[in-house]
């Protein structure tokens, strides 16, 4: 299979176009009235003018405007003839078909898209893409629609994008050190303009920016993953209350026996560890009890 030749961009020259507007306005009379003096009341005069004002005629439908960052694809007769990037008002032969092409940052955003992440949560994920066009030849010819091009290829990179990582790190099946999709949006978003910027080439693409906008789990498991989340975040926060009352029994404990407050056997050391950990750990506030007698009573 023959690989196909990717086609470059070249720029050509065109002639000003209010000097042709200059010339289709004063030629007509002017060749008349020539052409009158030279064959005067003659029907050779007379075919004359009227193939020269076919021609101007003809020659009308060489004028285009380029407006700024816009540019214009030239072909004659299939053949690519260059490309117009200069502003302003030109003219060229009036033969040639004249594409009109953006050079202008576009904003695309992609539609939400559900897919499967790297260990086979459902998520939703859509992203933004800047893009404009670098080589007019390539986006001209080298695809068959390059706006259609671009949407399906963005879709196509955020897809493959979600599946190559997990949603987050809070499960058992995913390595502490992988990259995730919530945890390390940053290189997410650089891995994600990359693998675009390698499909757009083709078209003649540059991509300038592409980050992820939205994010979630799919409606589906939401609900059980918030509860997974919120459950984590308890456990966490019990793990940093107990190391600190922990710490904060050993540090009375010490401090009682430095100061010769009162002597503890074990069995009095360990009420009292217990009784603070109730106090320090509990979720409610503490009812204390008046102790009569003594310990072992």
């Amino acid at each position: 299979m023959q690989a196909q030749i990717r086609s470059t961009e070249r720029s050509t020259s065109t002639l000003s176009g209010w000097l042709m507007l200059g010339v289709h306005i004063l030629a007509p009379p002017g060749l008349a009235l020539w052409l009158w003096q030279a064959w005067p009341g003659g029907i050779v005069g007379g075919i004359a003018i009227g193939v020269v004002s076919a021609l101007l005629l003809l020659g009308a439908f060489g004028f285009f405007v380029v407006e700024p960052n816009m540019a214009r694809v030239l072909v004659l007769f299939g053949k690519y003839h260059g490309t117009v990037r200069a502003d302003g008002f030109h003219w060229v032969n009036p033969f040639m078909s004249k594409h009109r092409i953006s050079l202008r940052a576009h904003n695309l955003a992609s539609k939400t898209i559900k897919v499967n992440d790297l260990i086979g949560n459902p998520i939703e994920v859509g992203a933004v893409i800047v893009w404009q066009v670098l080589d007019t030849a390539q986006a001209a010819f080298d695809v068959d629609d390059y706006m259609h091009y671009v949407d399906v290829q963005i879709e196509t990179a955020v897809r493959h994008m979600a599946k190559s990582h997990p949603y987050d790190d809070s499960s058992d099946e995913v390595d502490p050190d992988a990259v995730t999709l919530r945890g390390a949006s940053d290189q997410v978003a650089l891995e994600l303009q990359t693998e675009l910027q390698q499909r757009l080439t083709r078209a003649g693409i540059h991509v300038l920016e592409a980050r992820i906008t939205q994010l979630a789990y799919a409606p589906e498991i939401a609900a059980a993953m918030l509860q997974r989340q919120q459950a984590s975040a308890i456990i966490a926060a019990r793990r940093l209350i107990v190391n600190g009352a922990v710490g904060m029994v050993e540090h009375a404990l010490e401090d009682l026996g430095k100061k010769h407050i009162v002597e503890l056997d074990d069995e009095r050391r360990a009420t009292l560890v217990g009784n603070l950990l109730v106090v320090l750990c509990g979720h409610s506030a503490p009812t204390p009890v008046i102790n009569t007698g003594g310990l072992y009573n």
